[in-house]
């Protein structure tokens, strides 16, 4: 059985994910996992592919045993594509961000993806596909949501490495790092005991559907990394060479405007 498994699938990328995967992959099932199961119903409604919904908190070690029991009980299950796109981030210092929002933000952005992606491995095949949603926030530290960029740093780092790893299997993973999108990432972040840390204005935010359009066709090429749009690839260049004290001062000023 074909299967396609696309986390934070209820809302945002991860939604707009599920909906051109549906259009372009062949799949015999469409797993969709995140925490709110009208918003999954609701999605699975509209899409053409049998659906599987799991409303699950992956933050939970069950929440992972369950994915990985579902997995195990599936006949010939083999993961066509996986897109990790469960994640979330909070404006304001290390000070300001309580031990809820420390942990969570760590345990989602980082941990969820791994386990997951753990889970998934063995049922990767030739051909197979890996999307781990990370941000051109990873590409240098960032103060004033200091720990988010801190999370995509590491899944960066962690895609980069897990590519090589799985190469030899044929299997093309891509660590998608756009800039800012339209989607309630900024309501989130700005629900915060800072919410003025950073006032960097999104005029320039693309649709998720662009993004997740242009992760899917450089995944398909087989590239490693994917900005998917000018800005987060100027970005990209510009942390390669400039030093990261460089960088965050050109920072202090921008988030402030």
């Amino acid at each position: 059985m074909k299967i396609g498994i696309i986390t934070g699938a209820s809302s945002g990328l991860g939604r707009e994910f599920a909906r051109q995967i549906d259009r372009t992959v062949q799949l015999d099932e469409l797993w969709l996992v995140a925490r709110r199961e009208d918003r999954l119903l609701e999605l699975a409604n509209r899409l053409e592919r049998p659906c599987r919904i799991f409303p699950l908190d992956l933050k939970e070690k069950s929440s992972i045993l369950q994915l990985e029991e579902a997995l195990s009980d599936c006949p010939g299950a083999r993961v066509e594509i996986l897109v990790c796109a469960a994640g979330f981030g909070k404006f304001g210092r290390a000070e300001d961000l309580s031990l809820e929002e420390t942990d969570s933000m760590i345990q989602v952005n980082c941990q969820a993806a791994v386990d997951v992606t753990r889970a998934v491995i063995p049922y990767l095949g030739k051909g197979s596909r890996v999307l781990e949603v990370c941000s051109c926030a990873g590409f240098q530290p960032l103060q004033g949501m200091n720990l988010y960029a801190a999370t995509k740093a590491f899944l960066l780092n962690y895609t980069r490495a897990l590519r090589w790893e799985l190469a030899g299997r044929g299997v093309r993973v891509t660590a998608v790092c756009p800039y800012w999108i339209q989607t309630e990432f900024m309501q989130v972040a700005r629900d915060t005991q800072n919410p003025k840390a950073v006032r960097h204005c999104t005029r320039m935010a693309q649709k998720p559907s662009t993004v997740a359009a242009w992760a899917l066709r450089m995944n398909r090429a087989g590239l490693a990394v994917t900005t998917c749009g000018p800005m987060a690839f100027v970005q990209r260049f510009a942390a390669k060479f400039l030093p990261n004290c460089v960088i965050m001062t050109l920072w202090e000023g921008i988030r402030r405007v």
